[in-house]
């Protein structure tokens, strides 16, 4: 994406003001759920040509991660459409959001990858931390968890752009086993909360693709994500050293096969247990956050048009890196 402009700091993503407006949502999800998918479509083509006209920054941070994609993968790169059909997936996923988190999506739909050895610590009662990415619909996990006996999940998010949008899926699904903590750093409080839920063998969700609301030194680590280095926060990987539980990455995407449409889910371990040595501390969680970032990659790379950072992710600002680091919730 494109850096940001000289003598201008870049802005960090929790200063972007939130642009959901939870009533138009659910109006458009009445739509849908009368008329069907494609008078949705039609709905809400003027609300993203709006928010595509009026957000020069959105349509060059889309234009710049896509172009990154395409150089990654070796292909043509993107047209001058390419955002707008990039902010067209966005709106198509909100409505996949809410149609899972109100029961209506078709789970027949929903297929699963890697996911074998998460299955075996459901069925031993043994607890693990998922961390995921603002790629594609997590409200399917979550809709996908309530429906699995024995899966208990907690979902850490910073909610000063998701409060109205969470509310209405608590609207949607108000008895929903998957519980969503707000924070914006990991107190020991919460750290002992989320260590006992581990225990008795829940699973903890965090995002790993957003620096910290507040960066401290050491909160972030640079990793190679498409072709250039990028800052990730380091807080998912402090967290499950703590929790001492083998820690995972997920994602749902579109299917890319058209035989077969509907969601995939995958889980790729990243580790057993997370270690972080004395002396060695910066070097361990380095490795975890490009571990993460691997993982990531494949998947944006397969389905680029559903990673839904619309800011300049390589040109976030961090903090001077040290060897300490407090975990901090991400949306």
């Amino acid at each position: 994406m494109n850096a940001p402009a000289a003598g201008r700091a870049p802005a960090h993503w929790a200063h972007i003001g939130e642009s959901t407006c939870a009533g138009g949502l659910w109006l458009l999800y009445q739509v849908h759920r009368w008329l069907g998918r494609w008078p949705y479509r039609l709905c809400v083509v003027p609300v993203v040509a709006w928010y595509w006209l009026s957000r020069p920054a959105a349509r060059a941070a889309s234009r710049g991660y896509l172009a990154r994609v395409a150089a990654h993968t070796g292909r043509p790169a993107p047209g001058p459409g390419a955002s707008w059909r990039h902010l067209l997936s966005f709106a198509d996923t909100l409505l996949d959001k809410l149609l899972a988190m109100s029961g209506r999506y078709r789970f027949e739909h929903l297929r699963f990858e890697g996911h074998e050895p998460v299955l075996q610590m459901i069925a031993e009662r043994r607890g693990g931390m998922l961390v995921t990415g603002h790629v594609g619909c997590l409200e399917l996990c979550q809709a996908g968890a309530g429906r699995r006996e024995g899966f208990d999940l907690t979902i850490l998010v910073h909610t000063r752009h998701a409060e109205q949008f969470n509310r209405l899926l608590r609207r949607l699904d108000p008895g929903s086993r998957v519980e969503l903590i707000q924070v914006t750093e990991i107190t020991p409080a919460t750290a002992a909360l989320l260590a006992e839920r581990v225990a008795r063998g829940g699973f903890v969700a965090m995002a790993g693709d957003r620096v910290p609301v507040r960066p401290t030194p050491g909160s972030t680590a640079m990793a190679p994500f498409l072709g250039q280095p990028a800052p990730f926060p380091v807080g998912p990987y402090v967290l499950a050293m703590l929790l001492q539980c083998p820690l995972y990455f997920m994602a749902c995407t579109r299917s890319a096969d058209r035989a077969r449409p509907g969601h995939v889910v995958r889980f790729v371990r990243l580790a057993e247990r997370v270690s972080l040595p004395r002396g060695q501390r910066a070097q361990a969680l380095a490795g975890h956050v490009a571990a993460y970032a691997r993982a990531l990659e494949a998947v944006v790379a397969e389905a680029p048009f559903e990673w839904f950072n619309f800011f300049d992710f390589w040109a976030q600002p961090v903090a001077t890196p040290a060897t300490a680091a407090t975990p901090t919730a991400c949306p």
